[in-house]
């Protein structure tokens, strides 16, 4: 049982095998190839994420006959009717996460203006991008093209070296230009301004992010004080004017002292 596969999505699986099955919870997890702990937590709904059931009978991974055995018996191990098939990406452009797609510009920018032998395919395939938008950088129609800042894509993490070398290299070949070699002072210049932009931005966050600090923390000060004033005035006594009417009262008995 140590080789058998496990569901396609074991933990949508094993919620479900949770909510319509009697089967023991080390069953399920063996199953689904999860720690009996995981699958306790998702009875109890104590898991941090909630997971949509998925039936593994109408998946064809498991027959009602395997699970009305394993309901019989506590200490039978379900055996999968048919594996998932194995999930591939299908072709096109290569993925790039989230965090860098905005940086996509700035790439396909530098390369344009570093190595305009690169064909719109070549680019596309190596920063993860679509020609139309190529051709927009390279047209100056872009809709932030006034933003766009040629950076290597290498140092902004779109790619390798080895694989923008390896495109520029056949680029030049196709282009008849394999014989050109490349300014290596041109391209130390480029990444060196670059990381030093790359350290004077991240300054400058951390400056403001500082000030920011300083700001809210004089706020909170401020803050504290008017309220710790407005206490001290809450609590102070009124004045009645009984101060002045006692000071006269002294004074009549004074003159009277004196008289006798």
């Amino acid at each position: 049982m140590a080789d058998q596969p496990t569901p396609l999505m074991p933990h949508a699986t094993a919620t479900w095998l949770v909510d319509n099955t009697g089967l023991s919870f080390e069953q399920i997890a063996q199953f689904c190839g999860l720690h009996i702990l995981e699958v306790q937590a998702m009875a109890d709904d104590l898991a941090g994420s909630k997971y949509t059931g998925r039936d593994p009978v109408y998946a064809g991974e498991l027959t009602q006959e395997e699970i009305e055995k394993g309901q019989a018996d506590s200490s039978y191990s379900l055996k999968m009717q048919k594996a998932p098939a194995e999930v591939t990406r299908t072709k096109g452009p290569r993925y790039t996460p989230v965090s860098k797609r905005q940086d996509k510009p700035d790439g396909i920018a530098w390369i344009l203006r570093n190595h305009p032998e690169m064909s719109d395919a070549q680019i596309s395939k190596l920063i993860g991008t679509t020609r139309n938008t190529i051709g927009a950088i390279r047209d100056r129609t872009h809709w932030n093209i006034q933003n766009i800042q040629p950076k290597d894509p290498v140092t902004l993490g779109l790619c390798s070296q080895r694989e923008l070398d390896a495109v520029v290299k056949a680029a030049a070949k196709k282009a008849g230009l394999e014989n050109a070699a490349a300014d290596p002072q041109v391209e130390a210049s480029d990444k060196a301004r670059l990381i030093e932009e790359l350290r004077r931005e991240r300054q400058e966050n951390e400056k403001a992010a500082a000030e920011a600090a300083q700001e809210a923390e004089a706020a909170a000060w401020l803050q504290a004080k008017r309220a710790s004033e407005e206490e001290q005035l809450s609590g102070a006594p009124l004045d009645t004017g009984a101060a002045p009417e006692a000071d006269s009262d002294t004074d009549e008995a004074v003159d009277t002292s004196d008289q006798g």
